[in-house]
């Protein structure tokens, strides 16, 4: 596996912004733990606004790192993405002079629930939630009308931009990868596809283009399996939005929606399975999701643990706490950080 990776946010965007502080001191650093310490050779940078991608991406660059850069504008109508994938091309571009063949652009991630136009919604919840949504994707409906508009947007992508390009799709996206260098899958190894999980990159590989997983992971608690599968709304929401009301949040303190059980191991151990099994399959690289969570902070009383939630491989604090592992860091590593770090020194 040519590219050992991990997913980088710098603020994606849906309801709330998912990096609400943005340290350009921060992001050195972490980018410096994440070469020198979790032994990546590449990192997938994602987020909506644009001068944080391009400034984090050249820190970046600058420390030796392969960069995928993935700009994210969710919940907007096709003709709006298109403009602003465009202008990101245009900034990237910049990048892609001083560091040619070190950056690769991707058009977008998960369009047909991201973007709007795709299937019936406005917003991400609605169309993952809609009651047609089983039925379009078994018939393949939504297919024609993703592949007409990565079309158009690789189009106007080479004009501004003259680095590789790729997209970051679902599993059961069939993409026309004809126009692109790279293969893209987010690909969950979940409980329910644990026995076809290679099986299904299968079509991806036959394109002959190389097979990267743009992003798979596992949350940080117990399923009610106990399989370690990606929990999926485990957080209450509710509580969460509410919390970053002005004066009302103060009265507000996030909290999971039941109880839940920690578990570090469990989540180590489910990576380093599919870091293996994806090695062994051939891809030729992997991001892991995610390195940090901020707005899912971790706290002693599990009720209030949002970090079970989350997929990273260190625990965010709040209220300023530090770690000890790295005193200069409001966070703090995971097993999952020392078993993916061992993996990929050692692979």
């Amino acid at each position: 596996m040519e590219r050992k990776g991990v997913c980088y946010d710098v603020g994606r965007v849906m309801a709330d912004n998912w990096r609400p502080i943005f340290d350009l001191k921060i992001v050195h650093r972490e980018l410096e733990v994440i070469k020198n310490d979790l032994h990546c050779n590449a990192i997938r940078i994602c987020g909506l606004n644009i001068d944080r991608l391009i400034q984090a991406s050249e820190d970046a660059l600058q420390q030796g790192l392969e960069v995928w850069l993935s700009p994210e504008m969710w919940n907007k109508n096709q003709k709006k993405t298109l403009k602003y994938i465009a202008k990101a091309a245009a900034a990237a571009q910049k990048l892609e002079t001083s560091w040619p063949e070190q950056l690769v652009l991707s058009l977008g991630s998960e369009l047909t629930l991201f973007m709007q136009g795709i299937v019936p919604g406005n917003t991400f919840g609605k169309r993952l939630h809609h009651p047609s949504l089983g039925k379009t994707v078994e018939a393949g409906v939504h297919n024609k009308p993703l592949n007409k508009f990565l079309a158009k947007a690789n189009e106007a992508v080479r004009h501004v931009f003259h680095g590789k390009v790729t997209y970051a799709s679902l599993p059961w996206e069939t993409v026309d990868w004809s126009p692109f260098d790279f293969v893209g899958v987010d690909h969950y190894r979940e409980a329910g596809i644990k026995d076809r999980y290679i099986e299904m990159l299968q079509p991806l590989f036959a394109s002959g283009k190389p097979v990267i997983i743009t992003e798979f992971g596992n949350c940080t608690c117990q399923s009610a399996n106990g399989s370690g599968v990606v929990e999926a709304g485990i957080v209450d929401y509710k509580t969460l939005f509410l919390h970053h009301v002005p004066f009302l949040g103060q009265l507000v303190r996030p909290r999971l929606n039941g109880d839940y059980v920690r578990d570090e191991a469990l989540q180590a151990r489910e990576l380093i399975e599919t870091l293996g099994i994806l090695d062994a399959a051939g891809v030729a690289g992997a991001f892991v999701f995610t390195f940090l969570t901020p707005i899912f902070p971790h706290d002693d009383n599990s009720r209030y643990d949002l970090d079970m939630g989350s997929s990273s491989l260190v625990k965010s604090y709040a209220e300023g706490k530090h770690g000890t592992t790295y005193p200069d860091m409001p966070w703090e590593p995971k097993e999952s950080f020392k078993a993916v770090a061992e993996y990929y020194a050692t692979h």
